[in-house]
């Protein structure tokens, strides 16, 4: 999945979680389900892209320059 594509449906979750929670009064029990469902799959997104390979290797990476780092 592109970073572009991933960008937009991290927009397309968060403008539904925005229209979900953003007017309590009068929602469904439909409308808490749609919410809970959105939330889930944000955080299965996100727990997939921190997870990955390449996220591991790029902090990975970080803290070891940070830990070889000598100041003189």
């Amino acid at each position: 999945m592109g970073h572009s594509r991933f960008r937009r449906s991290i927009v397309h979750v968060n403008a539904t979680l925005a229209r979900v929670v953003g007017d309590e009064e009068g929602m469904s029990t439909a409308e808490y389900a749609i919410g809970t469902i959105a939330a889930a799959a944000f955080g299965a997104i996100l727990y997939t892209v921190v997870t990955g390979d390449n996220i591991v290797s790029a902090l990975t990476g970080i803290i070891g320059k940070a830990l070889n780092t000598s100041v003189g």
